[in-house]
């Protein structure tokens, strides 16, 4: 079996709009399961199922050196896409608005490469196709599963449509921030909207603490603290005339240090309880962390850079944009559990690829399949454009 990268790269274009087409949420990704089963089959690549829906593959099993695993996730989201593309989602209220149908593609298009050069690979490549990536925690589950047994070094990586194409981020420490979710009841006393004085209005309330919570970054951190606290729904429903009983808030943390996931918490449950009384009325606070920071290692973040400027050029680094970017990635899992680096790879090219991750105009930039191929084949030693070499990641 032998291709050309440019086949790889055609080939993996029509995967990516095949994928496109039938996007699964997380934990349901039979089908793409499948579709990257039997991709993986015709090629002669040895895998397994791994979590469920994920699949590791494996190539170079018995070389002697770094074992270095490469991550693409493959789940979509519940959002009705809006989009004129062809290859437009073909499932009611799911879309690929994340990009993970072209990490799928590029990781294939890579795994054909790496077969075809094979034997020019001087470690073990293990190749880690993951489900649930959006809140469903799924590289845990890969981890618990055995992704990484064995690995030495992982690399992963997401596009990203704030930077322009042929720019991208990799730096040192912190790339992605930590997350965690709020939720907080406020329970009042419902009644006529005629008679306040005889109620105890939980939607004042919530309005008072939306606005209060505002309060811990601009006043209760210091300026240099990378955090966000957003309050992204209040739910009261009631009739016209009604003053109804409670009132529901939610809310989205990020931070760049994890740690201080844990003090924000306090500080929302501290001024909940705070405003609450004043307007007497009683809260109940639930404070859920997600996701930790990704947090780069400092040898793997530096292989990563010289292949991104190995391909992209001297201009590669997009140094306007502030890390950690404070969107959360569960890749944190990995980089936790051994070393590793993670990179955000520009996809605005100016021809419409601008619309942010998760939202309904969104769609993947295909022309980011062939650069961001190379860069994953260069890591490992066999760079498409110089031909089958040496692994410069030896132990």
């Amino acid at each position: 079996m032998s291709s050309t990268w440019a086949q790889n790269v055609q080939e993996a274009t029509l995967l990516r709009h095949r994928l496109h087409r039938s996007p699964e949420l997380s934990w349901q990704e039979h089908g793409t399961a499948q579709i990257i089963r039997s991709e993986l089959k015709a090629l002669d690549i040895p895998w397994r199922a791994c979590a469920g829906t994920g699949t590791v593959a494996t190539l170079a099993p018995n070389a002697s050196g770094r074992h270095i695993a490469l991550r693409g996730d493959i789940d979509a989201l519940p959002i009705t896409e809006q989009t004129a593309v062809d290859w437009i989602s073909q499932t009611p209220g799911v879309m690929h608005a994340c990009g993970h149908d072209g990490h799928t593609a590029t990781l294939m298009a890579v795994a054909r490469w790496l077969k075809t050069n094979e034997s020019a690979l001087a470690g073990p490549v293990s190749l880690l196709f993951q489900p649930a990536e959006e809140g469903g925690h799924g590289a845990r589950v890969m981890i618990e599963d055995g992704a990484l047994d064995g690995v030495d070094w992982i690399f992963g990586w997401h596009n990203w449509p704030a930077i322009a194409f042929g720019q991208a981020l990799c730096p040192d420490g912190p790339v992605m921030a930590a997350n965690g979710i709020f939720e907080i009841e406020l329970t009042g006393r419902g009644g006529h909207a005629s008679q306040p004085e005889l109620c105890r209005d939980p939607v004042v309330a919530a309005a008072a603490l939306t606005l209060n919570l505002q309060q811990i970054v601009s006043r209760r951190l210091p300026p240099q603290s990378a955090a966000v606290v957003s309050v992204t729904s209040i739910d009261a429903p009631s009739g016209i005339t009604v003053i109804p009983q409670t009132a529901r808030l939610a809310g989205s943390i990020r931070v760049g240090d994890t740690a201080l996931r844990a003090e924000i918490g306090g500080m929302i449950g501290e001024i909940a309880q705070a405003t609450a009384q004043s307007y007497g009325v009683q809260a109940n606070v639930t404070v859920m962390p997600r996701y930790q920071a990704t947090v780069n290692h400092a040898a793997p973040a530096a292989h990563y850079r010289g292949t991104l400027e190995q391909v992209l050029g001297p201009h590669w680094c997009d140094h306007r944009l502030p890390t950690p970017i404070m969107a959360s990635e569960d890749f944190s899992y990995y980089l936790a559990h051994i070393p590793g680096a993670f990179a955000l790879v520009g996809a605005d090219d100016g021809q419409g690829h601008h619309a942010p991750c998760h939202s309904p105009q969104y769609d993947f930039n295909d022309r980011l399949i062939d650069p961001v191929g190379r860069i994953l084949a260069s890591l490992v030693g066999v760079p498409p454009e110089y031909g089958p070499r040496g692994n410069d990641c030896d132990r």
